[in-house]
């Protein structure tokens, strides 16, 4: 299907892509992965002729037909449903040929229409509509009622309708919510033909690819599974050159010392000389370099009394229009809380609730009165300063900081001396949400509501980011669409639905089973359990959580010990191995050597303390 070949192209000075070479088959589902920034969205418009390579080529199969969602959302007063068939060019031809075409072509045009299923395409546009979340009322409204996200989830349905022989996927889940997400999955690893899919959603990536094609170093790499395979090969990989790196440096460094020791010797001159043009021949080491990794570190929040927030018979909506009614909820300062619910039906809601930034039409909202509450949502992107620097907007947020601790502060949340001196303009949509989560956590707010935080943020971003929340000591609420961070950082869920939020008696597993049975017939689910039954087994899967929620803190505290030490053992470890350690008097040494023995003592105590969670867990989860 595509032959890339030798592939160079440059952007702004800049090589994105180094002689890069890559043959993806007909029929295969491709994720393609990278950090932000190595040429992912480049690659697409090179594939669409967007773009032209510098050098080498790219071949796509003859004749097929390219799809991808379009980047403007459609508008206007058509319909969802109108705007999604019309997406399957030769039947909205063949349609139209029927009014024009003389008698003799009718059967003809008909044949084909039948061949192209075109009777059936009305109902499959639809499925695939409701799937994203349009039920039939929405379906039939205009283009121009629905919000931009909505109208770019009728492009996503319109590409998907279509059908092409490739097609292009760019982070397809970013305006979806959960349940479109969990819809969207089952709908890709389903596809007939070849899928190329952008994506930093792990869930997405082991579910519905088969193949990962990964951007690093200027090259492409294609491997086979999907991305828990992908990431498997790529550590044996890097493993198996970071060996060969070491053999041939030994090498390198046993004869250099021959050379070092007789090149002047006339005796051993020969052999010296032999020595220098074997090191000559000796391959380069493989390249081992690690892309490179976000850290989120957040601030350390005051210790509050729970409950933090309790709501009492509260009803909640816009201009005297109820959303919610008659919740009764309360957070603690230790929970984790993750809602469920499709778009529309108030997870925003709550969140601007608990945050204090809606009023209560009717009930109760008790506060702590220590309460600092830290909100990130998607709006607060735009609604940082274009023209300004990171570490400009962050001194105008915090004026009592000098700007060392400006910048030492930025650092906490992955932006480099370098990035704090970029205009947000020129800042990534990923470096964006890490300086807009710095200012939402510059409070050291012991509430932290998170409302979509990953749409930006690549897989080690992502990864980064559910290491920081599982070591913060606030309460965190999420709304998120990615189903691995929410089984990460998550151990309650709220439901939001039907007008009113209720806890939901189960796990992320039991809801996506929910929501995969929740539109099968009666008669399909009859050999299944009844729903007492299945309530049953939720209410006993929540008990085990909330059993084993205390010792599961504190494998995931033990952990992110031991990864915070390691990472201060190998800071350590590079100043011994750095030369300039050592010039003048090295008066330094000793206290690097002292410094490392102690972290290594610590690492081994708390890698024995890790062991021992890890063993205890696993023994109650037994037992329970």
């Amino acid at each position: 299907m595509i032959e890339i070949r030798a592939m160079t192209y440059r952007i702004a000075g800049r090589v994105l892509f180094d002689g890069a070479d890559a043959t993806i088959p007909d029929g295969s589902r491709v994720g393609i992965v990278g950090p932000n920034g190595t040429g992912k969205s480049t690659l697409f418009d090179l594939l669409l002729n967007r773009l032209q390579p510098d050098g080498g080529s790219i071949a796509i199969r003859p004749g097929a037909r390219v799809g991808f969602v379009a980047q403007e959302a459609p508008e206007g007063d058509t319909t969802p449903l109108e705007a999604v068939l019309a997406a399957d060019t030769e039947r909205a031809r063949l349609l139209a040929a029927l009014d024009t075409a003389p008698p003799e072509e009718l059967a003809d045009i008909h044949a084909h229409l039948s061949a192209i299923g075109a009777q059936s395409a009305p109902s499959r546009a639809a499925a695939i509509l409701a799937g994203l979340g349009f039920d039939a009322e929405w379906q039939a409204r205009p283009l121009a009622s629905f919000s931009g996200g909505w109208r770019m989830r009728v492009a996503l349905a319109a590409a998907l309708f279509a059908e092409p022989d490739l097609l292009l996927l760019d982070e397809p889940t970013n305006h979806l919510d959960l349940e479109a997400t969990m819809w969207l999955e089952g709908h890709l690893a389903r596809y007939p033909h070849t899928l190329l899919v952008i994506s930093h959603d792990r869930a997405l990536l082991n579910i519905a690819v088969n193949q990962v094609l990964h951007l690093s170093q200027r090259r492409l790499t294609l491997y086979g599974g999907n991305y828990d395979t992908f990431e498997r090969l790529r550590a044996e990989r890097r493993a198996h050159e970071a060996a060969f790196t070491r053999t041939i440096e030994a090498q390198r460094k046993h004869m250099q010392a021959f050379v070092d020791r007789f090149r002047f010797k006339a005796s051993k001159a020969r052999q010296a000389q032999s020595r220098l043009k074997a090191i000559a021949k000796l391959p380069p080491p493989a390249s081992v370099a690690e892309d490179p990794h976000v850290i989120f570190n957040f601030p350390t929040p005051p210790e509050l009394a729970p409950p933090i927030i309790s709501c009492d018979e509260v009803t909640v909506g816009y201009n005297g229009r109820p959303v919610l009614r008659r919740l009764d909820l309360r957070i603690d300062p230790d929970d984790r809380i993750g809602l469920l619910g499709a778009n529309g039906n108030g997870k925003s809601t709550l969140a601007k609730l608990f945050a204090g930034t809606l009023e209560p039409m009717a009930g109760r909202v008790t506060r702590s009165s220590k309460l600092s509450v830290g909100f990130f949502a998607q709006h607060q992107l735009d609604a940082l300063d274009a023209e300004s620097t990171a570490a400009e907007q962050m001194a105008r947020a915090m004026p009592h900081l000098r700007e060392p601790a400006i910048r030492a502060y930025l650092g906490r949340f992955g932006l480099s001396q370098q990035k704090a001196d970029v205009k947000a303009k020129d800042l990534s949509g990923g470096e964006k949400a890490r300086l807009a989560l710095a200012q939402v956590c510059r409070v050291a707010p012991s509430l932290l509501i998170l409302d979509e935080p990953t749409n930006h943020l690549d897989i080690d971003a992502r990864a980064a980011l559910v290491a920081a929340l599982n070591d913060y000591g606030g309460a965190v609420v999420m709304v998120s669409h990615d189903w691995s961070l929410l089984e990460s950082t998550v151990d309650r869920l709220l439901l939001v639905a039907d007008g009113t939020v209720k806890p939901f008696d189960g796990d992320l597993d039991d809801y996506r089973r929910l929501l995969l049975n929740r539109d099968k017939p009666a008669a399909q689910a009859g050999d299944g359990p009844s729903e007492s039954e299945r309530k049953a087994i939720r209410r006993e899967a929540a008990g085990k959580r909330q059993a084993t929620a205390p010792l599961r803190k504190r494998v995931q505290a033990a952990a992110a010990l031991v990864d915070r030490l390691e990472k201060d053992r190998s800071v350590v470890e590079k100043r011994l191995a750095d030369p300039a350690t050592y010039a003048k008097d090295g008066s330094g040494v000793p206290e690097l050597l002292k410094s490392k023995g102690d972290l290594d003592r610590r690492i081994a105590a708390a890698e024995a303390d890790w062991v021992e969670a890890e063993e205890a867990l696993a023994a109650a989860m037994a037992d329970a």
